[in-house]
């Protein structure tokens, strides 16, 4: 029978936050400067979720530094205009908090960037630590932010659950040794998700709530 859930690791962008708009103009914006025409929208949903490295790197390797740095101006220019709540999502952080259960971000973005997105969110106060790209050597869906985070949190591995929507979450999860959910509003889609076989799929993030109390295995 497996352990009750004590702990869950929750990547930040598409899951907590809604940044995709955010991150779809901010590569629009820069890519357009220096590639007018050539990258379209669709073009842009695969750069979600790897890090800026990586996908400036696949554009041009040798303009990937300046092509981040353009990005990152440009996205904390409009963070606070263009990112929104997911539906419940602060409600249920507050209410899984109450619980007890111990909660951290694991997530591919700069920590200062995921500390104005808890501020905006108004959760700071329920997670008791952060690892972003800040932290770590490599990323996910490396384990080694994972790995991090459980020992911070002073967790066993079958005792907490990553939870993200983009595939380097599910995968990064697995490698790690932690259960799994992928989150049914990714802007990659549900189907996307579960090709990666997550243990759960959220159709909300209250679906948490039953999972964590045991109600629902």
């Amino acid at each position: 029978m497996a352990k009750p859930i004590k702990a869950l690791l929750f990547d930040f962008d598409g899951t907590l936050l809604d940044t995709n708009e955010l991150i779809i103009q901010t590569f629009q914006t820069v890519l357009d400067r220096h590639y007018p025409g050539k990258y379209l929208r669709e073009h842009i949903i695969p750069f979600l979720g790897p890090t800026l490295v990586e996908s400036f790197g696949t554009v041009d390797p040798l303009k990937a530094e300046q092509l981040v740095t353009e990005y990152r101006e440009w996205n904390l220019q409009h963070h606070d205009e263009l990112a929104t709540e997911f539906k419940g999502v602060a409600d249920t952080l507050h209410k899984l908090h109450a619980l007890g259960i111990k909660m951290a971000i694991v997530s591919t973005k700069r920590n200062n960037m995921i500390l104005r997105g808890l501020r905006l969110l108004q959760v700071e106060d329920v997670f008791e630590t952060i690892i972003g790209l800040d932290d770590v050597k490599k990323p996910k869906p490396d384990p080694e932010p994972i790995l991090l985070a459980l020992q911070r949190l002073g967790v066993a591995a079958d005792e907490a659950m990553m939870i993200g929507d983009n595939y380097h979450d599910i995968e990064g999860g697995k490698n790690a040794g932690v259960r799994t959910a992928g989150v049914a509003w990714s802007l990659k889609g549900e189907a996307f998700l579960q090709t990666y076989h997550p243990d759960y799929m959220l159709k909300h993030i209250s679906d948490l709530l039953p999972i964590v109390t045991g109600e629902e295995q």
